[in-house]
């Protein structure tokens, strides 16, 4: 292990990536500070349904509609079967999404692919605003977007590059917040319809052990995706 940790610490020097830290330690930050967390998990809720909805399209249930609340709570509708393998992968799809995505992101702009994730990023939004239904969410979805376009469209490559990195580290650092307040909730007892408890319901398997395999998820993907990240070349 001492040797894997000098390692690492010998390329992350080598590649010069001081500001890729310090742009993780700023995503940290606004993921753990509770005034910026408050406003930024709208993002959040927005990749987490956005799972929900891709899943369900591709397991073959109809998508009926996204909504997104002030709240920065969110429902995905969808109708087929209500057991089953669709009906599972879908309930399951929502957590893991956001540090997905997160991870997506990183292997993007490793690769020198700023701009092409940006248009992703926002590829996904319009989509995704076809089925909202409701117009918070509708709000949200266009002033994400809006800024992601800004940058994509007047941003230099490095700033693209910079705010790119900044948006993978918020994905998979806030992949994991939600986890842990999911797991606060229903200790309190205020969380009996979440998605592991639907899961738990289905599939007979305990709601905290599907708590556990996305926090799994979640903090490989951290990993991964934050070492691609500290390796990049100076931005």
């Amino acid at each position: 292990m001492d040797e894997l940790v000098r390692s690492w610490s010998a390329q992350l020097l080598d590649s010069g990536s001081a500001l890729t830290l310090l742009l993780g330690l700023v995503a940290l930050g606004l993921v753990v500070n509770r005034g910026t967390w408050r406003l930024l998990r709208n993002v959040v809720t927005i990749a987490h349904e956005g799972g929900h909805a891709v899943v369900a399209l591709l397991s073959g249930r109809k998508l009926n509609g996204i909504r997104l609340h002030s709240d920065t709570s969110g429902l995905t509708l969808s109708t087929g079967r209500p057991t089953g393998p669709g009906m599972v992968f879908t309930l399951f799809a929502g957590y893991p999404a956001v540090s997905l995505l997160g991870l997506g992101g990183a292997a993007l702009v490793s690769f020198d692919q700023a701009r092409p994730a940006l248009w992703a990023a926002i590829a996904l939004l319009a989509l995704m605003l076809l089925a909202i239904r409701n117009a918070y969410g509708v709000l949200s979805i266009v002033v994400t977007g809006g800024l992601l376009f800004a940058v994509s469209w007047f941003a230099s490559p490095q700033w693209q590059a910079a705010c790119c990195v900044l948006f993978s580290w918020f994905l998979l650092f806030g992949g994991l917040r939600p986890i842990a307040e999911l797991r606060g909730k229903r200790t309190r007892g205020r969380a009996p319809s979440s998605d592991a408890d639907q899961l738990a319901r289905l599939v007979r398997v305990p709601a905290a052990a599907w708590l556990g395999i996305w926090f799994l998820i979640g903090g490989a993907a951290l990993v991964v995706g934050g070492r691609w990240l500290l390796l990049i070349p100076q931005l």
